[in-house]
């Protein structure tokens, strides 16, 4: 047995596109964060960056489970004594539409250099409309 490396200019990348509208805000994003991984791939290496390109259209139409839209709190800290900021998921999505999913994404990759640089290969928007077209992007099933 030996190990295959796949050297980056070797690799196919592919365009995705996801319609996040109606589609449960956790799900989507585990499928999201699997094919940016390259994890669909069968030389998938962990350490390398072999997947894919996403493009997520109508993330202000994601839906969440239960109470959530009300229930869900996204902290954040100023970083000064007392600068705890608290915001429900209906607040934030009518403020920044895109944020719950790209959060949600992010949270399920690597926590590194190479997390960061795959958090690149995702582009989210909240309307219909999007500048990929060039590329060609095949519709993801979710």
């Amino acid at each position: 047995m030996k190990t295959i490396y796949v050297k980056a200019k070797d690799v196919e990348r592919k365009w995705y596109i996801v319609d996040a509208s109606g589609k449960t805000l956790g799900r989507v994003a585990v499928k999201i964060a699997s094919v940016l991984r390259g994890k669909n791939k069968p030389y998938y290496t962990p350490h390398q960056e072999l997947g894919d390109y996403v493009v997520v259209v109508n993330a202000d139409k994601i839906a969440v489970t239960g109470n959530k839209r009300a229930a869900k709190v996204y902290y954040r800290h100023s970083g000064h004594a007392g600068g705890l900021k608290a915001e429900t998921f209906e607040k934030v999505i009518a403020r920044k539409p895109t944020f719950p999913l790209e959060t949600a994404i992010r949270g399920m990759l690597p926590k590194n250099r190479l997390g960061r640089k795959l958090f690149k290969n995702v582009k989210v928007y909240a309307g219909e409309s999007h500048p990929h077209g060039a590329q060609k992007p095949e519709q993801m099933e979710i």
